[in-house]
């Protein structure tokens, strides 16, 4: 489109619009939201720690017992009761909202009101622990989020650090 000036009779291009665009949300998307492999010794689940800086693997291994979600980190080996799965899918869904993950090493304190501290408190449905070796039993908050995410039961931020979640 062209407009006509008033003093030289010219024609020169029209001005183009203004483009408006919305501010980046703070949050990273989601990762993706079926896990690579299918859960077995054989093919794990290939996962992303919440803040995509380490790759780990996981499955689950029903001859144990209790029956057990294996997670593999390098040459660690870090293994939770599988039923933590249904567990914290329904706590998330009865907190509503947004939980911090809180991820802490089993020697250090959780902090209050997030994942990690839920995944050892007393008042959960197995009574405490769901990290069944000792000495390797925290860490709840950093490994056991994205598998959530992967199996489609929850959501989970992908930041730095400080990161969330919540159910689906």
């Amino acid at each position: 489109m062209a407009v006509k000036t008033k003093a030289t009779d010219k024609t020169k291009p029209a001005a183009k619009a203004k483009t408006v665009t919305k501010p980046k949300a703070a949050t990273k998307p989601a990762a993706k939201k079926s896990a690579q492999g299918d859960g077995t010794r054989e093919n794990p689940w290939k996962l992303k720690t919440p803040s995509g800086t380490s790759e780990y693997t996981m499955y689950r291994d029903d001859t144990l017992t209790p029956p057990a979600i294996v997670c593999q980190v390098g040459s660690t080996k870090l293994m939770y009761d599988a039923r933590a799965i249904d567990d914290l899918h329904a706590m998330l869904k009865k907190h509503g909202d947004w939980m911090p993950l809180g991820a802490a090493d089993e020697q250090k304190p959780a902090a209050e009101g997030t994942v990690e501290a839920w995944g050892r408190s007393a008042n959960n449905p197995v009574g405490g622990w769901y990290g069944l070796k000792k000495g390797l039993r925290g860490r709840f908050g950093m490994y056991m989020p994205p598998l959530l995410e992967a199996l489609g039961l929850a959501e989970v931020e992908h930041n730095a650090k400080n990161n969330r979640m919540r159910a689906k």
